[in-house]
């Protein structure tokens, strides 16, 4: 236990420092490429913090044990909001401006839904992955569109980076993305090592301890986007991880081994994923005021118990 322990401290650090540069980076290469920084935030930064669920998937399939990766990417989705998210809103509050990001809140609270949908006959199957896969395509072409028009309008207000500049946003991206990836290795293997010290099953052990480990490099990029006043990178960061983890990251699990579900475990995941998505949604002016992290806190210490409740019975 003192082992697990001291892993998940050491992952925290290397997701903080691995966050801050990770952040400049995206920032230096949304300039590069004259996208919009929610552009960056919802696709670079996104999949790059997702890497750990990826790796997750892969591993756990290759196990045989499946089930881990879809606990922690359904988990994720919600700790990535009701926990991660949460906590920075609930010291200072947020304000976003990219309408693309209505956008994609829209397809991230469609997702939970799509999820049930699929799995609803208790298997998730190749075909049911890969009918995943293809609405995760299609969600990235708008997503590209989106930043191609932006491009071509923005052309005289960005400023172009010199070689020397460019040289040192794509060092900050890998380093930054290398400590967060490592980061996440280091807090799974501990998360991991103390829920199985307690018996859980494997789609709880990824749900509630996974979840919240693979959403370490999350929870840095989130805070230091707002320590930085990049609102929307920290946003679209985790709207674009949701999308990630449901409709690519769990289907890759399943394409390798495609496996069956267990329907009361998974409701708690997928009902929190809509509530809390649905908390998110911006108000007048893209305000989320501090009082939606403290009730987003309040709905993660529901849904735990719910997971909890329900893998009990």
């Amino acid at each position: 236990m003192v082992v697990s322990i001291l892993l998940l401290l050491a992952g925290a650090v290397l997701a903080w420092l691995g966050g801050s540069l990770f952040v400049d980076g995206s920032v230096g290469l949304a300039k590069w490429a004259r996208w919009p920084v929610a552009v960056i935030g919802v696709t670079v930064a996104a999949f790059g913090t997702s890497s750990p669920e990826l790796m997750v998937a892969i591993q756990s399939a290759v196990n045989g044990v499946p089930q881990i990766s879809l606990g922690d990417v359904l988990g994720s989705n919600v700790v990535n909001i009701s926990l991660l998210l949460a906590f920075v809103l609930s010291l200072s509050g947020m304000k976003v401006e990219d309408a693309g990001l209505r956008r994609d809140w829209a397809c991230a609270l469609v997702v939970p839904l799509i999820m049930a949908a699929v799995l609803w006959d208790g298997w998730f199957s190749r075909m049911d992955a890969l009918v995943l896969i293809s609405l995760f395509a299609g969600w990235l072409m708008m997503v590209v569109r989106h930043a191609r028009r932006h491009r071509a309008r923005a052309v005289a207000e960005v400023m172009a980076l010199k070689r020397s500049a460019m040289l040192k946003t794509v060092i900050q991206v890998g380093s930054g993305l290398a400590l967060l990836i490592g980061a996440a290795q280091l807090v799974v293997r501990g998360g991991t090592g103390m829920a199985q010290a307690l018996g859980w099953s494997p789609f709880v052990v990824g749900a509630v301890v996974v979840a919240v480990a693979t959403g370490t490099p999350e929870l840095a990029t989130t805070i230091f986007s707002r320590v930085r006043g990049h609102h929307d990178v920290g946003l679209g960061n985790i709207l674009g991880s949701n999308l990630f983890n449901a409709l690519f990251v769990a289907s890759v699990a399943a394409l390798i081994h495609p496996f069956p579900v267990k329907l009361p475990e998974l409701m708690p995941s997928l009902l929190f994923g809509v509530v809390t998505t649905l908390m998110i949604l911006p108000g007048r002016g893209g305000a989320l005021g501090r009082w939606r992290g403290f009730v987003l806190l309040a709905l993660y210490g529901c849904y735990v118990a719910m997971t909890l409740g329900a893998a009990a019975t």
